[in-house]
């Protein structure tokens, strides 16, 4: 299968490139600056050169701080990108899977969100997502929608990450506990993507590794599970004032996948142990 991924040095499409790879398909790989998902006349041809099978839809602007600040950059990153791979992918019959955000949802519900629940985005990162799904589902004929949440991975920047290295340097740890949702490893994304690529069941689905947690709740346990010298403690969302409005809980449901594909996504708690290195045996005594 020859495929086509965008945002390809980033975290999600540097793991999902090397993956393709293993799997023995072709991967061709867009990222800035030579590749521009913005440039929609540039983006079309390009996708006529390619001539993929699939077109993975990766890169975004994935700042939600940022995005509130410049909502014209949001826009036309995450929305006009998006609208551009899913023109291409209707002129050439591609399929398009799209990558969408758990930042769409308002965080009202009191249960983890379903592929139908009506999407109503608090801030302009999970707008121009938002906007991006409505783009591609106007746009193309063959097209998959996987929202996820709360990604991180070895090929970037990250929250576990970030909280790994303080705890290490003994820094003190306040971290928000009143925001829950999915943390998902973006390596554990890999297969799921590639299986529902791979079929004819095109629509949208919900995709993140199993269990809930908030990020206090997360904090802790990498810095359980890292060894590190820092005390972490919770905070509200008041307390720590950020620029943009998140969901206070945008846990997903994936059962949808389960029933149609047979995915089952394992705990959070292994992914995140798997990611910090810490052998099965030693993460439980």
């Amino acid at each position: 299968m020859r495929c086509l991924v965008t945002g390809a040095k980033g975290m999600l499409g540097t793991a999902l490139c090397g993956r393709l790879r293993e799997k023995d398909h072709e991967a061709v790989g867009w990222d800035l600056p030579a590749h521009d998902v913005t440039d929609i006349e540039s983006s079309i041809n390009g996708i006529h050169q390619v001539g993929p099978d699939v077109i993975f839809h990766l890169a975004a602007w994935t700042d939600v701080d940022g995005c509130e600040g410049e909502p014209a950059r949001a826009a036309s990153v995450n929305f006009q990108g998006t609208w551009a791979m899913a023109l291409g992918a209707a002129e050439t019959g591609a399929k398009l899977l799209y990558i969408s955000s758990d930042y769409v949802f308002d965080g009202k519900k009191d249960r983890p969100y379903r592929e139908k629940d009506e999407p109503a985005p608090l801030s302009v990162y999970g707008r121009s997502k938002l906007m991006g799904e409505k783009a591609v589902q106007r746009t193309c004929k063959r097209w998959f929608t996987v929202r996820t949440s709360w990604l991180y991975g070895r090929h970037g920047r990250n929250f576990v990450d970030t909280i790994r290295k303080k705890a290490e340097a003994g820094e003190p740890l306040r971290v928000v506990d009143d925001q829950v949702g999915s943390p998902t490893r973006a390596e554990d994304l890999c297969d799921p993507l590639l299986t529902i690529a791979e079929s004819r069941r095109f629509g949208t689905y919900h995709v993140a590794n199993a269990g809930q947690c908030s990020w206090f709740e997360l904090a802790r346990e990498v810095v359980t599970l890292g060894g590190g010298k820092s005390t972490v403690e919770p905070a509200d969302t008041a307390t720590i004032a950020r620029p943009a409005p998140r969901p206070a809980f945008s846990a997903l449901d994936t059962r949808l996948v389960r029933r149609k594909f047979g995915i089952r996504m394992r705990p959070w708690q292994e992914a995140v142990r798997d990611h910090l290195g810490v052998p099965a045996a030693e993460a439980g005594s």
